[in-house]
């Protein structure tokens, strides 16, 4: 693991450990204090304050990065480079000429780009991919994509109070930070972006977006629209404003030349209705929509075994989220539409 912070001990490193595909066994972190916690609580074989010293000297088959977001390109370009699989946490870069730059060189190394965005773990969100992919709902012609959390916190510069009693304490510079990609855009509706390419495979070319700052400078509410290659349009909207008591929620719907499908993970639906009402209606469990944090380690280590039969977030679906995100950026600054 590259740059062990808040969100990858709490999360990663449990999950690296109870796999039993997994050999864990080198652990960065710049900080030599904290890497000295981390190694005592967790059995971790070695770690190391410089990560391109634990790529010389390791024998690595993959590498999960959890540094803070503007580091991810520099970690994740030097794994590729050590022939290593990456699986970046969410975003996986912050602009859109490094996504696109990792991409090339994982093609180029032969080696694989996962992106753990939970939601795209889930079964249903496979199965809405494989009925949108079958055309089952024509031609793509709009897309809704509406997003919203509890990180009104986190994003306010006040850190995130469900992070308490962690080890670390979520890093303020790289939530709430405009100069280091702080913000709901890159920290949260990269989910839904996230989500949304992998139902929907079109490239995106434009975006025109707004956004409400924090008291700490950075987007806490984000509107956007965004126009894909082949004309259609999505409505984006991110919010950070909702009561810590709620849950979360994440609602696409893709209407189509044939019909329309709508997954929902606050109330866990999915939904296929066609014009012809051939309608394909799942019946799932109340908690169905719940986050999968360990499922992309899962994949990560199939990835290595040459086992995995797919991959939910690849860096294709991870490089087209950041090149909205990057357009959405430079909107909100220029006050215009941005291509991509």
């Amino acid at each position: 693991m590259i740059g062990a912070g808040w969100w990858g001990v709490e999360a990663y490193v449990p999950a690296l450990l109870e796999n039993l595909d997994v050999d864990f066994v080198a652990v960065n972190r710049r900080n030599q204090g904290a890497l000295d916690k981390i190694l005592a609580k967790y059995d971790i074989a070695r770690g190391y304050t410089d990560h391109r010293e634990m790529l010389q000297n390791e024998d690595l088959d993959a590498v999960v990065i959890t540094s803070p977001h503007t580091l991810h390109f520099e970690h994740a370009r030097d794994a590729l480079e050590a022939g290593c699989h990456v699986l970046i946490d969410k975003p996986m870069a912050t602009s859109a000429e490094d996504a696109r730059a990792l991409v090339k060189l994982a093609e180029e190394k032969g080696r694989e780009i996962l992106i753990p965005y939970g939601w795209n773990y889930k079964d249903f969100a496979t199965t809405a991919s494989e009925l949108i992919a079958d055309g089952r709902i024509g031609e793509i012609r709009h897309v809704s994509c509406q997003m919203a959390t509890f990180t009104f916190d986190l994003f306010g510069g006040d850190g995130l109070s469900e992070a308490a009693d962690h080890m670390f304490q979520p890093n303020k510079s790289t939530w709430a930070d405009p100069d280091k990609a702080g913000g709901y855009g890159w920290g949260q509706l990269s989910h839904a972006l996230g989500l949304l390419f992998r139902l929907v495979d079109l490239e995106p070319s434009e975006v025109y977006a707004l956004e409400t700052k924090s008291a700490a400078n950075v987007d806490l509410l984000d509107a956007a629209i965004l126009t894909f290659a082949n004309g259609a349009k999505a409505s984006l909207s991110g919010s950070a404003l909702v009561p810590k008591h709620c849950s979360y929620q994440l609602d696409i719907r893709v209407f189509g030349s044939e019909g329309m499908l709508l997954i929902d993970m606050e109330r866990s639906r999915m939904e296929l209705r066609r014009f012809d009402e051939d309608d394909v209606v799942l019946d799932l469990a109340p908690n169905a929509g719940e986050y999968m944090a360990i499922e992309p380690i899962h994949r990560l280590a199939e990835v290595c075994q040459g086992t995995a039969k797919t991959i939910e977030a690849n860096g294709v679906v991870g490089m087209r989220a950041i090149e909205v995100l990057d357009a959405m950026y430079r909107s909100f600054r220029s006050g215009k539409s941005e291509a991509i």
